[in-house]
């Protein structure tokens, strides 16, 4: 990390009302839950993939920073990130970049791939880069990409996932990577973020905890299976988009995947209007945390009354 990134990042840290970033969640993460959390103190974020061209992208961003600007909040707020696939399979990820510095993002996260084609570019502008692994063998490539941070996908994760737990992942990563660690995976309230900073990471990567609420793009259905379900409800299947995830197994079963989720068994019962991006829905192992369908705000203010308390 230079020396701009690192002031930059710290300063960030010092301004959140507790340590954590809301994940950024496909057909989730739209720019009401993002000002919403930033406003609640803590880093919003959505995949720029969600917005689905590049024009809407740039309204998205116009959107999200006229609503975070000083003159239009009577507090200070939380910055934003945007994730970005960096993938060369991704077509439009010299589109989106190009907006991304256009727009000065403060914080970029940069997913499957090598994030290092974007680091000066964001760098340029004062913004800091992310990247997020699901392997020890990654760290050490992130590290040498140049980014500031790393996102450590760890077993529980919803969506997209790690499979390494926490205590043997954590301590991996800080033996090959000094900067800072940011923990993902079955974090849903207070305690579990001060359990991630007595392993050493900086932030929690939270994302299952704010699906269900009022400012999330989860159509109602997905909500109320949140609500409805436990850890055991969770599947994880690369059956799904290729890459191993964490699924909602009643979001599954009602498509007609089998009960394990390795394979589909033929022709889906949803019929022709089916889509897996669509229809069939992630979530972490932290799900059984939720009861109910609230404003971003109230799920903060839990996540700040309980790890406060465990600092006592």
């Amino acid at each position: 990390m230079n020396a701009t990134a690192a002031s930059r990042w710290s300063e960030i840290v010092a301004g959140l009302r507790i340590p954590a970033i809301v994940a950024p969640m496909f057909l989730v993460s739209g720019t009401r839950l993002v000002v919403a959390a930033c406003r609640a103190g803590v880093i919003g974020s959505f995949p720029t993939a969600y917005a689905r061209t590049a024009q809407d992208l740039e309204c998205w961003l116009q959107e999200i920073t006229a609503q975070l600007a000083p003159a239009a909040n009577t507090a200070s707020v939380a910055p934003f990130a945007a994730n970005l696939i960096v993938h060369p399979t991704n077509p439009r990820v010299d589109a989106d970049l190009e907006l991304i510095c256009r727009y000065k993002v403060p914080i970029v996260i940069a997913s499957v791939g090598n994030p290092a084609r974007i680091v000066e570019r964001v760098h340029a502008y004062g913004g800091v880069v992310l990247t997020d692994v699901a392997r020890v063998s990654h760290v050490a490539k992130a590290a040498a990409s140049g980014v500031d941070g790393i996102i450590l996908l760890c077993a529980g994760a919803g969506g997209h996932t790690g499979w390494i737990n926490p205590f043997a992942f954590l301590p991996a990563a800080r033996r090959i990577f000094s900067g800072p660690l940011i923990l993902a995976g079955s974090i849903s309230d207070g305690r579990s973020m001060r359990a991630a900073q007595l392993l050493g990471a900086e932030l929690s990567y939270i994302g299952t905890r704010f699906i269900a609420t009022a400012e999330s793009d989860a159509v109602d259905e997905y909500r109320r299976m949140v609500i409805d379900s436990v850890a055991d409800d969770v599947v994880l299947s690369d059956a799904v988009s290729g890459l191993p995830a964490n699924w909602l197994r009643g979001s599954l079963r009602r498509l007609g995947y089998a009960d394990d989720a390795k394979a589909p068994p033929g022709p889906f019962s949803a019929g022709e209007n089916f889509k897996a991006w669509r229809d069939i829905w992630g979530a972490g192992h932290g799900v059984g945390a939720i009861s109910g369908v609230e404003t971003v705000a109230e799920v903060v203010d839990q996540l700040a009354g309980e790890y406060q308390r465990q600092g006592v």
